[in-house]
């Protein structure tokens, strides 16, 4: 195929100056040179994969979907549908967030005042089962625009302090019983905006997973 022609006050091209370097190396040399080339590709790859919105699709009888980026999945605790974390560099847990099944037992009133009765049982099971779990306020709140109950505290993980926001959720149906737990953990060193537990995905990496959840 013939060159594009260039204009002689835009010449010469990099191709050209390089060519005579290039005819001139050794085998080995360029494949170096192609080597790197290949594993620079595969750098930018990465980094654009790394920064790039992932996305989880729960099905079944609950569906329920969300976006995140900065997070990486592990296995979810026992019972669990999904679960997401981000560690420092040196190990300690920076941010968590995790979806569980919520189910309530029947019953005639609205939804809100529901989850508020609700939520009295099941601050005294958080109390039991962490010795560490202090509770710092309850009450209503959204999931991308979703009324929704939250649940917010301090506990220890790892030897370290961390924020506590558990958002129970349920179906927008009357006398829906089932939803979902989405328990979030964030470090006070993880985000210098988040300086409470009520604070807790309001900024930071799960701020993108709240605003986008939906359940089915």
């Amino acid at each position: 195929m013939a060159s594009v022609p260039i204009k002689p006050e835009y010449g010469p091209t990099l191709g050209r100056l390089l060519s005579p370097r290039w005819n001139a190396a050794s085998p080995f040399t360029r494949w170096l040179v192609r080597a790197g080339a290949v594993g620079l590709i595969a750098l930018l790859v990465g980094v654009f994969l790394t920064l790039e919105n992932a996305h989880y699709s729960h099905d079944g009888s609950l569906p329920f979907s969300f976006s995140y980026r900065g997070l990486y999945r592990v296995a979810p605790d026992r019972g669990g549908y999904v679960k997401l974390e981000r560690h420092s560099a040196d190990g300690p847990l920076l941010d968590s967030f995790a979806v569980e099944p919520l189910t309530l037992p029947p019953y005639t009133g609205g939804q809100t005042g529901e989850l508020a009765l609700y939520s009295a049982a099941y601050i005294q099971h958080l109390r039991a089962s962490d010795r560490d779990f202090v509770i710092r306020g309850e009450g209503k709140t959204r999931v991308n625009t979703v009324p929704a109950y939250q649940v917010v505290y301090t506990t220890t993980v790892g030897g370290q302090e961390m924020y506590g926001r558990n958002v129970l959720l349920l179906r927008q149906r009357p006398r829906a019983r089932r939803g979902v737990n989405i328990v979030m953990l964030t470090s006070p060193t993880a985000n210098a905006q988040v300086t409470s537990p009520m604070e807790v995905a309001s900024e930071g990496v799960l701020l993108r997973a709240v605003k986008t959840f939906t359940l089915g």
